[in-house]
């Protein structure tokens, strides 16, 4: 394999991993809107806040 055989390979694999991370955190972020939506519709509007606040408290910061 040549040098820039094995740099094209490194920068796909960066890429694909990269891709990989990004489409798990949608998948998550829509999730969560997706709970929170249907908590939402049974304990009021608030409840993002009140998640976000219950999170700081348990994880030490705001994220």
């Amino acid at each position: 394999m040549t040098l820039k055989n094995k740099l094209i390979d490194d920068e796909v694999y960066s890429r694909v991993k990269d891709y990989s991370k990004e489409k798990h955190k949608v998948i998550t972020f829509f999730e969560i809107e997706k709970l929170l939506n249907e908590a939402g519709s049974k304990y009021g509007v608030n409840i993002i806040d009140r998640y976000s606040e219950k999170l700081v408290i348990e994880v030490g910061k705001k994220i």
